[in-house]
């Protein structure tokens, strides 16, 4: 017999000090988060040199190793959430992607390597859908874009703090240590999540048994997905921002090194810093800031404009990714690597503002028992397409215009950049899309 879509109980909220208690701590976890997953994007050149390989291998590492655990992991992980304690499937979560994140810094070999990015990808899978699905029953509706707008500044911060400390360790002790570095501080906030995150649900044990309120299952929750319009065409075009994203995350760096080494060896000395180090800490700092204010910026605009129309919702990242274009552009275009750096501040903001639109729009337009289910979906296409595929493909391309097509490797990172950037127009059409759905699609 199928299964029927009930409504949800309304969870009484938590105390406004309490949630901005909470919101800071996911995001010092989520930021660890993304530390631990993009640390190895600064470190991509050293492990290149030390272990020999090219650059689809490089994608190999740095993307589908991790996506395909990441994503097939994380619809389980999330139907476990929907019944069980979150902050604790959160602070199991750290534990496990930090062990891996340390085991890097141990590999011998490229498949070794992967290995171990398989394991943190495995642990981090736990961390976002039950995180979002806990964001929710925190925070009021018309808060909602703004909270989790919060919580996905974690990325930018994280890749920040990457990018930083991966260069400097990387300069002083080797790229190895990087990784131990990178995977320490998981172990005391596994501690925070565990005993110091509310778990809502207890507070709803008495009305939820007095109401016998079923849970939903996968298939009836994959069902109410499947004939909501606005969740597809927003999860293809976000997966195509994570396509260009995470595939040109991995060869920015190297961009710079093949094609600005001298400029940059001479822009760190003035600084007292090695190549490595001076580029890790301003990609860093420009991408992190950059990304912190468009990822907030976005949740922002979403809500304030959202609460008049909601296809504000969609019609904010639409707008940005087709800015975004011509930015990038300039940026692999430009002899100086000081104005390069600087004008990438402006796609890196750009290429944040989607994170709370979109993630907000996946978490109302269902049913509260399947937020962390419907999270769990919307990453498992946004990784397998983005992550799983971008950085084989930005690698493979990198190759190609390379090898094949004579350019060499300097040019043929750059070109791969540029080619991968276009991509852009295809996840504006589908944000613009959904601008025809999204009202009919929202249920709160």
């Amino acid at each position: 017999m199928a299964e029927t879509v009930v409504p949800s109980p309304v969870i009484a909220p938590v105390s406004s000090g309490y949630r901005r208690y909470a919101l800071w701590v996911l995001l010092i976890i989520y930021t660890l988060n993304f530390l631990d997953r993009q640390v190895v994007n600064i470190l991509a050149e050293p492990i290149k040199r030390d272990l020999g390989l090219a650059d689809w291998q490089l994608g190999m590492m740095t993307g589908l190793a991790f996506a395909i655990f990441y994503t097939v992991l994380g619809i389980p992980i999330a139907r476990l959430a929907e019944r069980k304690n979150r902050p604790r499937i959160i602070a199991a979560s750290i534990l496990a992607w930090s062990a891996f994140t340390l085991l890097c810094g141990f590999a011998q070999n490229v498949w070794q390597l992967i290995a171990a990015r398989i394991g943190v990808g495995v642990g981090e899978a736990g961390c976002t859908p039950p995180a979002h699905s806990l964001i929710t029953d925190y925070v009021p509706k018309e808060k909602r874009a703004s909270a989790i707008a919060f919580y996905s500044i974690g990325t930018p911060l994280g890749t920040l703090a990457g990018m930083a400390m991966g260069g400097l360790v990387a300069d002083a002790y080797g790229w190895r240590v990087a990784f131990m570095v990178a995977g320490a501080p998981g172990v005391l906030f596994a501690l925070v999540a565990a005993f110091t995150l509310v778990e809502p649900r207890k507070r709803l044990a008495a009305d939820l048994a007095a109401r016998a309120t079923p849970s939903i299952g996968f298939g009836a929750a994959l069902a109410v997905l499947m004939a909501k319009k606005t969740f597809w065409l927003v999860a293809f075009a976000a997966s195509i921002k994570a396509f260009v994203g995470y595939g040109q995350a991995p060869f920015i760096a190297s961009y710079f090194f093949r094609n600005h080494s001298a400029d940059i060896a001479a822009l760190a000395a003035q600084f007292g810093l090695k190549s490595a180090g001076f580029l890790g800490l301003s990609l860093g700092l420009i991408g992190g800031t950059a990304g912190v204010i468009g990822a907030w910026l976005g949740g922002q605009l979403a809500d304030r404009m959202g609460a008049k129309d909601l296809r504000a919702y969609v019609t904010v990242p639409a707008i940005a990714s087709l800015v975004t274009l011509p930015f990038y552009i300039a940026v692999v275009s430009l002899d100086s690597v000081g104005a390069a750096i600087g004008v990438l501040a402006v796609p890196m903001l750009l290429g944040t503002l989607w994170y709370g639109p979109v993630y907000a729009t996946t978490q109302s337009i269902v049913p509260a028992e399947m937020r962390a289910t419907a999270s769990a979906v919307l990453l498992f296409v946004i990784n397998l397409i983005g992550l799983g595929l971008g950085p084989v493909a930005v690698g493979a391309l990198s190759d190609v215009f390379a090898g094949p097509m004579g350019l060499g490797e300097a040019q043929g990172v750059r070109w791969a950049l540029i080619v991968s950037t276009m991509f852009g127009l295809l996840a504006f059409a589908l944000f613009w899309a959904a601008r025809k759905t999204i009202r009919e699609d929202m249920v709160g």
